[in-house]
């Protein structure tokens, strides 16, 4: 039975990326924060597939708690075949009222915690002969976003180590791309005024805002698809056309 390890599972996208793998008979590791109630549910869900779902509680910015997680990968799954890197945070902020403390939280989540998790992931990889990473980057990564300049500096930076990294790995057939969503209706971004929701609606050409399970299927096509590696998918609805 082919496994993945989910960052983020408990809420939005990851959830349903999650269930999604655990449709096509998947392994899941649920990698959660402070979100356990949703966490078990979640899990109990996947039981109900007839899937074997791990629980992993951790700080994906901490390297003791990743090598903490994977170690209980290892040895429930005996490796892994699919990571997905999709722990994130969001704040909007002025760049003049941006704190290091603001700008060192981003970066620490976003690509300190995808770095982290892809070397430990690797040599799991590795002994098994293949495997494949997907990180979740943003639209923002590709085009910055006013207000957002920290957030769209780590999920630029989660790009390009995605590009770097699929050239190091394929030698190892190890697959890593990249989903950078759009506008996406989930608790991130519920934080947003229903106005800038409404703007942002009517500025995306297919006059709609993304459902999590826009990008889950994005990020599960990416996992499987057996001749694509270091490229970027953006399901945005044609907000930005790269």
């Amino acid at each position: 039975m082919p496994s993945v390890f989910i960052t983020g599972a408990s809420r939005g996208i990851g959830r349903v990326a999650a269930l999604l793998f655990g449709k096509k008979g998947y392994q899941v590791g649920i990698n959660y924060l402070n979100s356990e109630k949703a966490a078990q549910s979640l899990a109990e869900e996947l039981k109900g597939m007839g899937t074997a779902p791990l629980l992993l509680q951790g700080d994906v910015s901490d390297r003791s708690q990743v090598r903490r997680m994977f170690s209980q990968i290892e040895y429930h799954f005996g490796g892994l075949d699919v990571l997905v890197n999709n722990a994130g945070i969001a704040q909007q902020k002025l760049f003049t009222e941006l704190t290091d403390e603001d700008w060192d939280r981003m970066f620490s989540i976003h690509v300190k915690g995808a770095f982290y998790c892809c070397q430990y992931a690797v040599p799991l990889m590795q002994n098994r002969g293949h495997g494949s990473i997907v990180n979740v980057s943003s639209m923002w990564g590709q085009t910055g976003g006013s207000c957002e300049v920290h957030y769209s500096a780590a999920k630029a930076a989660v790009i390009g180590m995605t590009k770097a990294l699929a050239k190091e790995l394929a030698l190892s057939r190890i697959r890593v791309n990249c989903v950078a969503p759009g506008v996406i209706d989930t608790e991130m971004n519920s934080i947003l005024e229903e106005g800038v929701l409404e703007e942002l609606r009517q500025t995306t050409p297919l006059g709609c805002i993304g459902t999590p399970e826009d990008a889950a299927e994005a990020i599960c096509f990416l996992a499987e698809s057996r001749f694509i590696t270091g490229q970027v998918v953006s399901p945005n609805g044609g907000f930005y056309i790269g």
